[in-house]
């Protein structure tokens, strides 16, 4: 089944951002060897281009490394990994309270909301 992507956002984005959700959830873990580009790119339904361009972009970052002969792997470097999953969580954090803000919620009826919800 292919990726859900969309055409609000450049598609090699929403790969990048894909993968690192993979990665920060643990599908893959510190080490593992990603598919190849294209196994991806079919995965995903992309041109093989475009997912080089956003796995490119994650070595850049360092969350992903090239070894010459072997692939792809996901960094070792669980302290990166741990700061991009906080960085993620609280812009998912500020959305929410933005978007509960923006209907009429406090910050502590948002609170309220979701220890009710849990």
């Amino acid at each position: 089944m292919p990726w859900e992507l969309d055409s609000d956002r450049p598609i090699f984005q929403q790969i990048i951002d894909k993968i690192q959700t993979d990665i920060l959830s643990g599908k893959y873990a510190p080490g593992d060897k990603l598919p190849s580009v294209r196994e991806l790119a079919m995965l995903a339904a992309v041109n093989p281009n475009t997912m080089q361009k956003a796995l490119a972009e994650l070595e850049r970052a360092g969350l992903v490394y090239t070894q010459r002969t072997s692939g792809r792997f996901i960094t070792e470097d669980t302290a990166m990994i741990e700061l991009l999953k906080e960085r993620r969580a609280k812009q998912l954090i500020d959305a929410f309270l933005e978007g509960m803000q923006q209907i009429g919620y406090s910050v502590q009826d948002a609170a309220d909301a979701l220890r009710q919800k849990a």
